[in-house]
């Protein structure tokens, strides 16, 4: 995907938008943008060729906008008021704009803002905007991501979300830059915008513009990120906490990678990580509507912390140890044993979603391995197949943000394309000399804060992020006083495991308990 490029029509619509990019930041959003130097501009000219110019740009790129809703989540009414708009990032010398940041900020009406709680929320990629979590999981409408849901030709229809977090917690939903409805001036801002380094200075600029611009300093304030968002959160939030002087009451971290480094191709821990979210697949697939849960994966756990392990480190060279890898893997995911046998008992979440299913012509999905879709080539060597979980949901999800924006929120921005996922940024990203870690930031956000609290969650069969990869980064952590602070789930699912009712209720509940707790601190 490209980014956004706007082209002047003629020299008084350049003209206009030189205005707009001049024109002072205000409040940290758009809205300073559009409303008092344009107008200015259209009130001071006499030609009407002017005032339509005018027009057409704020028709091209709308201010802040805020509506008012009521929905009934859980038998009460609750009334809020959604905000669309974005902050603009400048550079720091030249003061000139490099970024236009989207976000949607959804605001119950009635409360103290002073003791409401607010959480930000983003998604990964690198490259994708905040849809997942905000039609997914979190936010007042949702739109259905199992069963039918996960093709592309499924209806893009917004429904109440019966487990959204808006009862206990505002949020924002902030699409990086680059995704969403944002945009970015000029190719040359991507090389810091779009690198770990720069991704979370941005992110930690907009949180800090977002809450002084509109007086939330004093409230509660929580961050929530999912896959590489996940990622994110510890060093966003520590970040706020030490250069942008914004502390963090909670985190919360939803199907993350934390370190990198632990996800070298074919490594002994590789193996090791993956196994009991391929075990617990194959289990659940058995099982059929029942499926196994987390506490069914205790000795599987426990053989891959162990003998597993010990197994691997041994070596192709000895021939028992392989031979007692081969004939547990069998035994654990039903895989043929001649197939298993010519792998040396070593196998990859990949392989395992190509293999288990080929008998019936299907691919397991990746982000959840009991979601298949159809394998386009099953005698190829290589898996052909698109992911059915994940690039099934794209065009619903692309279409239900189109249509929330216009029809609910009343943001329209005719010219512009919606950027669920920047394909750019994810080519693009500079991840630096050496794989990335947030494991570090985690404990030292922990120390910094002895009221910090931390919500650790996972699907059960993701193959994508492997729970167990997780739970043994933070069983390696650095032991902190202040009694246990981070609490680690596994729900049944995958890597959006909230597409699940049940799932999605768990984690709502954790959630509200988390920041129920946090917030009395």
């Amino acid at each position: 995907m490209g980014l956004h490029r706007h082209l002047a029509a003629n020299c008084l619509v350049a003209g206009a938008r030189i205005l707009l990019a001049l024109a002072p930041a205000a409040a940290g959003t758009v809205i300073a943008f559009v409303a008092s130097p344009l107008l200015a501009f259209a009130q001071s000219a006499s030609s009407k060729a002017v005032t339509g110019a005018a027009q057409s740009i704020r028709q091209a790129w709308p201010g802040k906008v805020t509506t008012r809703h009521t929905v009934t989540i859980g038998g009460k009414s609750l009334t809020f008021d959604a905000t669309a708009g974005y902050v603009t990032l400048r550079n720091s010398g030249t003061r000139k704009a490099i970024a236009d940041v989207a976000f949607i900020a959804f605001t119950r009406v009635g409360d103290d803002i002073a003791t409401r709680p607010l959480t930000f929320a983003f998604n990964g990629g690198p490259g994708y905007a905040s849809a997942w979590l905000n039609i997914g999981a979190l936010g007042p409408w949702r739109i259905s991501m199992a069963g039918k849901g996960v093709f592309p030709s499924a209806r893009p229809e917004l429904t109440v979300n019966q487990e959204s977090w808006l009862p206990f917690t505002d949020m924002v939903f902030i699409d990086p830059a680059g995704t969403g409805y944002g945009r970015i001036h000029g190719s040359g801002a991507t090389g810091s915008l779009w690198s770990v380094s720069g991704d979370i200075d941005a992110l930690a600029t907009v949180i800090r513009r977002w809450v002084e611009a509109n007086g939330r300093t004093k409230s509660p304030k929580f961050l929530a990120g999912e896959s590489y968002g996940g990622f994110r959160v510890p060093l966003v939030t520590h970040e706020l906490q030490t250069d942008q002087g914004i502390g963090i009451n909670g985190q919360i971290l939803i199907s993350p990678v934390l370190d990198f480094a632990r996800r070298r191709h074919r490594s002994a821990m590789s193996y090791v990580a993956a196994l009991p979210s391929i075990a617990a697949t194959a289990m659940s697939a058995k099982a059929g509507a029942k499926g196994a849960s987390h506490s069914d994966l205790a000795s599987v756990e426990s053989y891959a912390r162990g003998r597993f392990l010990t197994d691997l480190v041994r070596g192709r060279s000895d021939a028992s140890a392989v031979k007692r890898l081969n004939e547990k893997i069998v035994a654990l995911t039903g895989l043929d044993q001649a197939f298993v046998a010519r792998r040396a008992g070593r196998i990859s979440t990949s392989v395992f979603a190509r293999e288990y299913y080929r008998k019936s012509g299907r691919v397991a999905a990746i982000y959840d391995g009991l979601v298949t879709g159809l394998d386009p080539d099953r005698h190829a060597s290589r898996n052909q197949s698109e992911d059915q979980m994940r690039l099934g949901l794209h065009a619903p999800i692309i279409q239900a943000m189109v249509g929330l924006y216009r029809e609910k929120l009343k943001w329209v921005y005719p010219d512009g394309r919606y950027q669920f996922q920047n394909k750019r940024a994810g080519r693009n990203w500079k991840w630096g000399r050496r794989p990335p870690e947030s494991v570090s930031e985690l404990a030292s956000t922990l120390a910094l804060d002895p009221n910090m609290r931390i919500l650790v969650v996972h699907g059960l069969t993701d193959l994508a992020t492997p729970y167990f990869e997780t739970r043994l980064v933070l069983d390696d952590m650095p032991m902190i006083t202040g009694g246990n602070r981070i609490t680690f789930k596994v729900y049944m699912g995958g890597h959006m495991f909230y597409s699940r009712a049940k799932s999605r209720q768990s984690f709502r509940d954790d959630a509200q308990k988390l920041i129920g707790m946090a917030k009395s601190n």
